[in-house]
């Protein structure tokens, strides 16, 4: 659905917030069928834009941290 949004879950380099939505944009984009939303519809779209960036988020933490080769990597050698 969203080919242009890239997998932000890498082992050797965690996404920043501006990679989280930057993808929560263009997924909300393609959801919403707006590039830019007409000012009535503005507020609603970023809200939109929030949320998922908030969930994608949670969910990035959540599977990094429970990664098998992401616990090895915080291990001291």
């Amino acid at each position: 659905m969203c080919r242009s949004i890239h997998t932000l879950r890498v082992l050797d380099e965690p996404a920043g917030p501006d990679d989280v939505r930057a993808a929560a944009l263009q997924y909300v984009r393609k959801v919403s069928g707006y590039r830019k939303p007409s000012p009535i519809n503005e507020a609603a779209f970023n809200a939109a834009v929030d949320e998922v960036s908030a969930a994608s988020q949670r969910l990035l933490d959540a599977v990094t941290a429970t990664h098998p080769a992401r616990r090895q990597l915080a291990q001291p050698a």
